[in-house]
């Protein structure tokens, strides 16, 4: 399938949505696509159920509020299951579900174009900060 068939065929199914579903989609979009959304998607596809500790050590930088933030917004829209054991101390593991692992094969990709493509954008961006800071014609006020 064609770049263009793809953008195509994705157009198709957007302009099939109502105003709620819309409100989801980008919802969804915003939190699924963040990164730390992203990095908890990686680590459970690959790992399959983990701790919350055993997640946190495998996304450098992230906090343990922001973890258990996203944690939570992912288990709410269905992307991640939550399993509490009844132990004390209390033990909780998590796990991806089959709409969760739906949408990691689909990010998949990205995932692989910024690996690939992470050269070529370290060198547009050491292009762009070189300029001599002169703004094109189209930004230019009163133009």
């Amino acid at each position: 399938m064609t770049d263009e068939q793809t953008l195509y065929d994705a157009e198709a199914v957007c302009r099939t949505l109502g105003d709620d579903e819309d409100g989801i989609r980008r919802e969804v979009l915003t939190h699924a696509g963040s990164r730390w959304a992203l990095g908890i998607l990686h680590a459970l596809g690959v790992n399959g159920r983990m701790r919350h500790a055993a997640i946190r050590r495998q996304m450098t930088g992230v906090t343990q509020r922001m973890l258990t933030k996203t944690l939570r917004a992912m288990e709410r829209d269905g992307l991640v299951r939550r399993h509490e054991h009844g132990e004390v101390p209390p033990r909780v593991e998590y796990e991806l579900t089959p709409l969760g692992m739906g949408l990691l094969v689909r990010m998949s990709p990205i995932w692989t174009w910024v690996v690939e493509n992470a050269d070529a954008v370290r060198e547009a961006r050491a292009a762009f900060d070189s300029q001599d800071g002169s703004m094109p014609p189209w930004q230019i006020p009163g133009r």
